[in-house]
């Protein structure tokens, strides 16, 4: 397999640590080979390891076991962790669409991205939500075919709406949108994990998922319907269930991955049992892409408090997925 390529992020985050950090615990582990794309400044702020800079992915897996690869970027100015400029902005959104490229190319397996600030990305133009949507429109995808699956511990989740307002979500839920999202996410397993029949369970949008209509009808006109289209087209669709009875231990081995209405009803189990290790992956996308389930940590940048765990965890998904994708290719 080819080697994996990891976008550093927010040079003043964390992620230039953690991308580091994973590496040097990774070469005992068993860590597929990957390689970097950044600036080699912010890894030199935060860690005084080996790195050695390549200009071909081809270089990342002969060097791996000795050096931290790196397809270095100049910065436009210093690094100084934790204090984010625009200038950091700009660098990490060059990372990002190199990595893209580079993968949606063939040259490197996989598309891992550190995290990134958002408000610096907006003050130099970025005009995507977020790094999902960037990725899914240099793919050729549009943005609402692109789905984000949260995952870790066993447990997969994909909220319905995302970044938006609660006061917003009713609005935005409709039939089609769940059949749609559910359509992504049954081929994203089977194309990612080899789940060929995945079972999927469906969050109620109201207490009780509605109580028969009686504390709301979103249930009844939106994901009942849906469920019902979804089991026509022979899909294992179950629900709607009460959102608080569906995250305990026995309940998450009765399905395969849960779709949630709105973003904290999927984040919120997914980060109670999974905090340290939780992956962000997107689906719907010809490129396997994956991320850290969380942000920048400003706070803690340049401390060395950062946690690798959940960076770790992208990249082994990153590369699991990358092989499934390629055994039912040659299948």
């Amino acid at each position: 397999m080819k080697p994996l390529a990891v976008a550093l992020g927010d040079p003043a985050g964390i992620g230039p640590e953690i991308v580091a950090k994973a590496w040097a615990a990774g070469r005992d582990t068993g860590l597929p080979p990957f390689f970097a794309v950044g600036d080699a400044a912010a890894i030199g702020a935060v860690w005084d390891g080996p790195v050695r800079r390549i200009s071909d992915p081809d270089e990342a897996t002969r060097i791996f076991g000795d050096a931290l690869p790196l397809i270095h970027l100049d910065g436009d100015g210093p690094v100084e962790p934790g204090e984010p400029k625009l200038e950091g902005a700009r660098t990490a959104l060059d990372s990002l669409e190199l990595a893209a490229g580079i993968v949606r190319s063939g040259s490197a397996g996989a598309l891992v991205t550190a995290p990134v600030a958002k408000a610096q990305l907006y003050a130099i133009g970025f005009r995507h939500p977020g790094q999902t949507e960037f990725v899914a429109e240099r793919c050729g995808i549009a943005e609402d075919n692109a789905v984000m699956m949260l995952m870790g511990a066993g447990l997969k989740v994909v909220p319905l709406t995302t970044h938006v307002p609660l006061m917003d979500v009713t609005s935005l839920l409709s039939v089609e949108l769940v059949v749609a999202k559910s359509r992504v996410l049954v081929r994203g397993l089977a194309r990612n994990f080899g789940i060929e029949r995945p079972r999927l369970a469906f969050a109620g949008l109201n207490p009780h998922a509605g109580e028969s209509g009686k504390i709301g009808r979103e249930e009844l006109e939106i994901l009942l319907p849906a469920i019902m289209e979804l089991r026509a087209e022979g899909i294992d669709a179950r629900g709607p269930f009460a959102a608080d009875t569906m995250f305990h231990a026995s309940a998450r081995a009765t399905y395969d991955a849960a779709i949630c209405t709105y973003h904290d009803q999927a984040l919120i189990p997914l980060k109670t049992i999974a905090f340290e290790e939780g992956v962000n992956m997107t689906l719907g996308l010809p490129i396997v892409r994956t991320a850290p389930d969380h942000g920048t940590a400003f706070g803690i940048a340049g401390q060395d408090k950062a946690d690798h765990r959940a960076m770790t965890a992208a990249i082994r998904v990153a590369a699991e997925a990358a092989q499934c994708r390629a055994r039912r290719a040659a299948a």
